[in-house]
């Protein structure tokens, strides 16, 4: 009876919430941003760009800079050391740190207690209410909700200081969950916040196997591995075997496609159901709110106001990010936001592409420094996700991980073209290599006017390279790096050949 009227009092306030965002998303951005300059207008930054002068959304556009991490790094520093009311006001007890995917270093990024409520919480409820909505007669929250995150450390800026906290964004949020919310998820927070990876795994897939887990929360790459060990732990032939209400998995972090077969076979039937989430160390953004639309909702009242930095400006030294109201349809655009946890402007490096506009839906196609352009061909992470699924699904072929970078190849007449090659590794892997590699390419060459261009008759790119690596190959180089688990992932599309050449390198080590 307590997942029922549970249900019902999230449903009544989130679904109402989430119908306004989608008939009034200019009205509700216009608010936010008001609220943010208000709240900041007495913080260093707010003084030194006039936010208690009432800027509208020009002025703001047109005072304050956009700002990478290392541009406002300066200000982070000191609010990770302890500084009150520089960027936000307060002083922040709690830092999500990043994988840094952007670049080698990990970054910190505040979360204040607004945005863990105004923001996270809120999506989480948001997300809640939806899926209880729309599966009713699953009765979700009857079970469990069986969530894999991170683990968190003493913020390494003061570590003699022990309410400073930092770490992955899902320990982040999980240490300090409500306690109703504490109450419908497993494994206990002992289990959850472990450090060591490989430890986790074991001792969570022990403690979860007799209980009653009808949701999954997580990111897909970490959760295969806990499912195949609480399989084998239970000497079943699939998942469901051991969960037999199991019927909802909240995946995010990386593109769900390439997995999707996988997920069939570990979950046989036609019970389970898929909702996607987009998450970040630096807000909750956006939710899948149609189970039969890949589509996410942008999420417009939950304390980030967004501006929009198409791709032609990614490299420009002045860029001039679009406010919401000017977006177009199929563009790629970087994500630029404000937030109520002080970052300002700040280009998230993620890019997306609206595929609505009453009400604002996107799609997730890469990041800004993630992608393959060295001949002019712009392959975004978005063409070769959906190229991977569809060469695996002709061959029947399983993709766990991958990373991709450009290669010279000398032609037969002496004049150079270039290429793709491609480190792979499998869960299941093609019968015929070449195969799959051809129905890469023809999907890719589908997708990507661009590359098709450029690999009209292999004048100018080659056809791509595949090298299959042994498992483990990926995990062992992420561990490597200290980036085992949680929501650490490998690189997947990069100009530059230092992370293929690395895992190559990896994957000799496994012969």
């Amino acid at each position: 009876m307590f997942d029922l009227l549970l249900a019902a009092a999230v449903q009544v306030s989130s679904l109402r919430r989430l119908k306004h965002i989608r008939e009034h998303g200019i009205e509700l951005q216009e608010s936010t941003l008001k609220h943010l300059l208000q709240r900041a207008r007495r913080t260093e930054w707010g003084r030194r760009y006039g936010f208690g002068e009432r800027p509208t959304a020009a002025d703001f556009a047109q005072r304050v800079p956009v700002s990478t991490y290392e541009q406002l790094y300066p200000e982070l520093e000191r609010v990770l050391r302890g500084a009150s009311d520089v960027l936000w006001p307060g002083r922040p007890g709690w830092f999500a740190k990043s994988s840094g995917t952007t670049n080698a270093r990990s970054k910190f990024i505040p979360v204040t207690p607004e945005a863990l409520q105004q923001g996270h919480y809120r999506a989480g409820r948001d997300m809640l209410a939806l899926a209880t909505h729309l599966y009713p007669q699953q009765r979700l929250l009857a079970g469990k909700t069986l969530s894999l995150g991170g683990s968190h450390t003493p913020n390494p800026f003061r570590p003699d200081e022990p309410s400073s906290r930092a770490g992955d964004v899902s320990a982040v949020i999980m240490a300090q969950l409500p306690w109703w919310a504490e109450q419908l998820r497993t494994p206990s927070l002992e289990l959850a916040l472990l450090n060591e990876w490989e430890e986790k795994i074991e001792r969570i897939a022990r403690h979860v196997l007799r209980q009653d887990v009808r949701t999954l929360a997580g990111v897909p790459t970490w959760m295969i591995v806990l499912l195949r060990r609480v399989t084998a732990l239970a000497g079943a032939e699939h998942i469901g075997q051991v969960w037999p209400h199991l019927r909802l998995f909240l995946h995010g972090a990386v593109a769900f496609g390439p997995y999707r077969e996988l997920f069939h076979q570990l979950i046989p039937g036609p019970q389970m159901r898929y909702l996607e989430i987009y998450n970040a160390s630096e807000g909750y953004f956006a939710i899948q709110d149609q189970p039969d639309s890949e589509d996410l909702l942008l999420l417009l009242d939950h304390g980030i106001y967004y501006e929009f930095l198409p791709a032609d400006q990614w490299a420009s030294p002045d860029p001039r990010p679009l406010p919401l109201r000017d977006v177009q349809l199929g563009q790629h655009y970087a994500l630029i936001i404000s937030t109520n946890a002080g970052l300002w402007r700040y280009l998230v490096g993620d890019t997306v592409r609206f595929t609505s506009l009453a009400p604002f839906r996107i799609r997730i196609t890469g990041r800004t420094k993630h992608f393959l352009n060295a001949f002019g061909e712009e392959v975004v992470i978005e063409n070769a996700e959906a190229a991977l699924a569809a060469a695996s699904n002709a061959t029947g072929a399983t993709v766990r991980d991958f990373t991709a970078a450009p290669v010279w190849f000398a032609a037969d007449d002496g004049a150079s073209r270039g290429g793709h090659e491609w480190a792979i590794e499998f869960l299941t892997p093609p019968a015929d290599v070449a195969a799959f590699a051809q129905a890469l390419d023809r999907h890719l060459q589908t997708v990507n006017s661009d590359y098709a261009a450029k690999r009209h008759r292999d004048l100018a790119l080659a056809p791509p390279l595949v090298r299959l690596v042994p498992p483990g190959t990926f995990e062992t180089w992420l561990a490597g790096q200290g980036k085992l688990g949680g929501q650490h992932k490998v690189p997947r599309l990069l100009n530059s050949r230092e992370v293929l050449e690395a895992v190559l390198a990896q994957s000799a080590n496994f012969v």
